[in-house]
């Protein structure tokens, strides 16, 4: 999700902010700010890579386990997060 967010973002003309921001929540503030409050993107997008990131903030810094609902409802959004992306950022492109 995380590069497919900097991705959305270097095809919506802001590869700069898109290269520059090193961290998750930066990359999740600038993808908001740029992709879905302008409603380039829809808001779902917005709100599954925030709950997701919440689960791996929990998982990598305090050591809490994900049960196998968690994780596959995360696998899920972030397939649907790629697809959708891929969708309405790079379809123009394919063609």
């Amino acid at each position: 999700m995380f590069d497919a967010s900097r991705a959305s973002l270097i095809a919506a003309g802001f590869a700069e902010l898109a290269m520059t921001t090193k961290t998750h929540s930066g990359l999740i503030s600038v993808f908001s700010l740029h992709l879905v409050k302008t409603e380039k993107l829809p808001t779902e997008l917005g709100r599954s890579l925030n709950k997701v990131e919440d689960i791996r903030l929990m998982a990598d810094y305090l050591g809490k386990g994900v049960d196998i609902d968690k994780a596959g409802w995360s696998l899920q959004q972030a397939e649907l997060f790629v697809e959708t992306i891929d969708k309405i950022m790079f379809s123009s492109e394919k063609k």
